[in-house]
């Protein structure tokens, strides 16, 4: 019976390994199947990619797309001026409005916010952007400057560029270039993988923005065209801008297309006579206008916007609305105006633009209106809007401890006799002539009985979160019951119970400055208006306390309110 045992036993080893060898056999099948299957994806990918050989082509009256006439349906939203966790948000809503096309611009000043330190994460992330614009079904014109005008600090190009005493920006000049050539190796390479020629979403890109508005140097254009195409980029190349620019602001090889919000035909018998047979199209239709402190909230009546929007459809053109959804100016990144001003008047934080999505994406008359007549140029139904997002006023919160600013940067100098000054920068003008003056901080002498002041000592406030954090876990907060000196911040705590959702804070009986929740910076306020709310995005909140904290540079009232909707001042329609 054991031996019996034994040869069972050896019977069932040399099964065994008769399984192990047959096991090896299907594993080898199941690498030689994967290697096939490898290469079999790799061709279809690659036989798809080949196949998109004719994309966005303008060689006749008509845009074709593979061959076939194609007509630009075009909305702007900027990713840096939207929190990333609405970016899905507002794009659904733009295909559900009949919009075909995303464009949006790049800020060189955000990327490279010093020199050699680029940042494409998080918020600035433009390749997730690029990929979610493609998996929702829209194209993508896009826009990557240098300059953009945008209403944008500096139009977008980095201050530390003016450190330089002689430079001549959006011009030839070697240290301008340079700069150019550095940040687009970091931005190009990043763009060129989601063309339509890759599989991506990208028809189109623009040669720098509005240029025959400025025109200094008549090698400039081409320089910032070959920037481009030396980098890999091979789809349709733009220019874009307004009548008057339209004479200097072309480059050979890049479509013209024209700036407008009141239709004159004229300009488009302009156009089409500057370049005959081409697709005519409206790179920036104004959707409403920008704001500017102290002025009044321009809005463009819905009525009218559609008017024009449909007699340029009927003209066989395309259009891009700029803006479908403006979204905000968040932390110090406004502009700044000064065209037939004697001095320059800053931008607003509030990017509502008076769009077909407002500032918090909601939707207004214009976005059904738009809707309506988008989708008459459809042959299916156009998909539902996505539900309206919820908001809430919360409670109002008490001002608990306050610091002042020069305490909070230990500037006491006991026994001396000291001068401090705070020079604020309400943003860099962003369009026109003066672009290279635009130099912030002590820019000259400051006298005393007409002796100039030596020996100061400069410290430059960015208020990044790392400061707010550190400032808050400072020992240096002063209660409520002492009274304050400005300037000064402000602390606070919002209990939010359930899952955050946006609001609006407003501060009336303070004056002017700027609102961070949890270190992330709001942007300013000024009690001159027009703007009296602060758009606050429920993902920058959290369930419980939240910290926030006012920089106050004159009064208080010690309260701050929060509002379900936004408050953008009396209004004016725009002439």
């Amino acid at each position: 019976m054991y031996v019996q045992f034994s040869a069972v036993d050896r019977g069932s080893m040399a099964g065994l390994r008769l399984s192990l060898k047959q096991r090896y056999l299907v594993l080898l099948c199941l690498a030689v199947g994967a290697l096939a299957a490898y290469h079999f994806s790799r061709n279809r990918l690659a036989g798809r990619r080949t196949s998109r050989v004719d994309g966005l082509r303008a060689n006749s009256s008509q845009f074709t797309l593979e061959g076939e006439p194609f007509r630009l349906l075009g909305g702007s939203v900027h990713y840096f001026r939207v929190p990333r966790a609405y970016w899905e948000d507002r794009l659904l809503k733009m295909k559900a409005c009949g919009l075909n096309t995303l464009t949006t611009y790049v800020p060189w000043n955000l990327h490279e916010p010093e020199r050699g330190v680029f940042d494409f994460e998080d918020q600035l992330d433009l390749e997730a952007y690029l990929r979610l614009a493609g998996r929702l079904g829209l194209w993508v014109i896009l826009r990557p400057g240098p300059y953009i005008c945008a209403e944008w600090d500096l139009g977008g190009l980095p201050s530390w560029l003016l450190r330089d005493q002689h430079m001549k920006l959006r011009t030839t000049y070697p240290r301008f270039t340079d700069a150019v050539d550095s940040f687009f190796d970091q931005l190009i390479k990043r763009v060129v993988p989601h063309q339509y020629s890759e599989g991506g979403p990208i028809i189109a890109l623009q040669v720098e923005n509005e240029h025959g508005s400025y025109a200094k140097d008549g090698e400039y254009m081409p320089f910032i065209k070959e920037a481009l195409l030396s980098r890999g980029v091979t789809e349709l190349l733009l220019t874009s801008d307004n009548k008057g620019g339209l004479k200097r602001g072309g480059v050979k090889g890049a479509l013209e297309t024209i700036n407008f919000q009141k239709l004159n035909r004229n300009d488009i018998k302009y156009l089409d006579g500057i370049q005959p047979h081409r697709p005519k199209m409206v790179m920036e239709y104004w959707s409403g206008w920008f704001d500017l402190w102290g002025d009044l909230h321009h809005e463009f009546p819905a009525e009218d916007m559609v008017r024009v929007v449909t007699e340029i459809l009927k003209l066989d053109m395309s259009i891009n609305l700029y803006m479908f959804h403006g979204g905000t100016n968040f932390g110090f990144m406004s502009g700044a105006f000064a065209v037939e001003m004697p001095a320059p008047k800053p931008m607003v934080t509030s990017y509502d633009y008076d769009a077909p999505l407002s500032e918090a994406g909601d939707y207004t008359a214009k976005y059904h209106l738009l809707r309506d007549v988008f989708s008459r140029y459809h042959a299916q139904p156009l998909p539902e809007p996505p539900p309206r997002r919820g908001r809430r006023a919360y409670q109002p919160v008490v001002i608990q401890q306050h610091v002042s600013l020069w305490d909070s940067l230990h500037f006491t100098h006991k026994g001396k006799r000291t001068l401090s000054l705070l020079v604020e920068n309400c943003g860099r003008v962003n369009y026109g002539s003066t672009l290279d003056e635009q130099r912030k901080g002590l820019v000259g002498d400051i006298e005393f009985n007409k002796r100039p002041l030596r020996g100061f000592l400069i410290r430059s406030l960015e208020m990044k979160p790392a400061f707010v954090n550190s400032l808050c876990s400072s020992g240096h907060w002063a209660s409520v019951r002492q009274r304050p000196t400005f300037p000064a911040f402000f602390q606070a705590k919002l209990y939010v119970s359930g899952s955050p959702t946006d609001t609006f804070i407003k501060l009336p009986g303070w004056s002017k400055g700027v609102a961070f929740i949890n270190g992330k910076n709001l942007g300013r306020y000024w009690s001159i208006g027009p703007q009296q709310t602060l758009y606050v995005p429920g993902p920058w909140l959290h369930r419980g306390d939240n910290q926030v904290v006012v920089f106050e540079e004159q009064e208080t009232d010690g309260r701050i309110l929060f509002s379900s909707s936004g408050d953008y001042g009396m209004s004016v329609d725009v002439q």
